[in-house]
């Protein structure tokens, strides 16, 4: 076999501008993948981060026997909220870690009622991690102390017909699922860009939503926020051994729409990459069958001296191997290159952050990663393609005759 590795190493380099031609056509295919790859996950970490920190953080601890009935948001008591925010505090990934109060209500006034969802929150924990807070259009975030006071999204505000310091009803079920109602005076109105998320929920201090729904002292779950997608599982099977009679599920269990839409986008464009690297294998073909025809006396002479057809064989598609290994091996070093300068640059993409919902989210540069997670898969994507290319000149060249293959002119 070290005999038609060298021979096979030889035979590509015979031809070097061909070779280095398909070789760079690969390389640069995959760079771009990779490419793409470090930028898809520099915008999942900007926007679906985001939307995370909307929706309701990266991970969620809630009391034994929440997931269910988590469609009808059960207001059981998380006894020992305290303990899993201290414990989750103590991780490095954590970011932040705050109690709530979540159940389903109406708001009502002259313009007609609407379902929405009531969180309490705890504001000072969450400032710095919700973009609610952080995205306060008219009036003020909530503080600890604040009583029959709520902070609404622009969405809601605009079919309410509300401002800053209008009151409206607000009814949600309490512990014992009966209902409870309250008059509140709209204390902010946050601006996230997206009115159907600002639809749904309604904000209030913790200490309020604890005295309104008989949850004197406790929450119903305890939101974590992580500095990375990604990092959820690792959090999850750090806390379990540190936590009894609790249930930790991540976003991608509570919001599973958002992972369909993920890996939606992540075939569609898989499916593009490999179309890409199949047009470029093409290229090898056609050098690899060039080389059958060019060199179809040394074919006869190998015949001759005793090399059966399936050797020859294996030799040809050993020369494909090997330049998608080095067109592999040049893509990476492109892309690693390229994705290293984005990561520490970033792209500025606050300028399209209006042109869809999807893409209000983004509020700061995004930056590439490396792409490293799909590094094997992709390296190991080119050295296929490019094999499976050689396979026709191959036979064709163990279907030459010996014989006639060295009167070839």
């Amino acid at each position: 076999m070290q005999l038609f590795l060298r021979l096979a190493w030889r035979n590509i380099w015979r031809h070097r501008r061909r070779t280095l031609i398909i070789v760079l056509a690969m390389g640069f295919t995959m760079a771009l993948m990779m490419m793409y790859d470090g930028l898809i996950d520099g915008f999942e970490d900007a926007i679906y981060s985001n939307a995370i920190k909307v929706l309701g953080g990266n991970v969620q601890v809630h009391a034994t026997g929440y997931a269910s009935k988590a469609e009808q948001s059960p207001l059981l008591p998380l006894a020992n909220d305290q303990a899993v925010v201290a414990a989750a505090k103590s991780l490095p990934e954590v970011v932040g870690a705050s109690r709530r109060i979540k159940t389903g209500g109406m708001t009502t006034n002259r313009k007609g009622a609407f379902a929405v969802e009531i969180l309490g929150i705890e504001p000072e924990e969450e400032l710095p991690v919700n973009l609610v807070g952080q995205n306060i259009a008219e009036g003020e975030f909530l503080s600890a102390s604040d009583q029959d006071v709520v902070v609404v999204g622009k969405g809601l505000a605009d079919v309410m017909a509300l401002k800053v310091g209008d009151r409206f009803t607000l009814a949600g079920h309490d512990a014992k699922n009966q209902m409870r109602t309250r008059t509140v005076t709209v204390k902010g109105i946050y601006d996230l860009k997206m009115p159907d998320v600002e639809k749904r929920s309604v904000y209030m201090a913790l200490g309020e939503a604890q005295s309104l729904y008989g949850l004197d002292g406790v929450s119903t779950e305890v939101v974590l926020t992580l500095q990375h997608l990604g990092q959820e599982d690792a959090v999850i099977a750090a806390l379990k051994p540190r936590l009894q009679n609790v249930e930790l599920a991540s976003w991608r269990t509570n919001f599973p729409e958002m992972v369909s839409a993920i890996e939606t986008k992540g075939g569609v464009m898989e499916m593009f990459s490999v179309i890409i690297l199949a047009i470029a294998g093409i290229g090898i073909l056609n050098l690899l069958l060039m080389a059958v025809y060019e060199r179809t006396r040394e074919i006869g002479l190998m015949g001759a001296l005793g090399l059966k057809p399936f050797q020859i064989s294996i030799l040809f598609i050993l020369e494909g191997a090997m330049i998608g290994i080095v067109g592999a091996a040049a893509g990476a070093a492109m892309g690693l290159a390229i994705n290293a300068i984005s990561g520490a640059a970033g792209f500025d993409y606050t300028q399209f952050a209006s042109m869809t919902s999807y893409t209000a989210l983004i509020n700061e540069r995004i930056y590439s990663s490396l792409g490293l997670e799909k590094l094997p898969m992709r390296v190991l994507t080119v050295v296929i393609i490019s094999t499976l290319a050689a396979f026709y000149p191959a036979r064709e060249a163990a279907m030459n005759e010996p014989a006639q293959s060295l009167h070839y002119v």
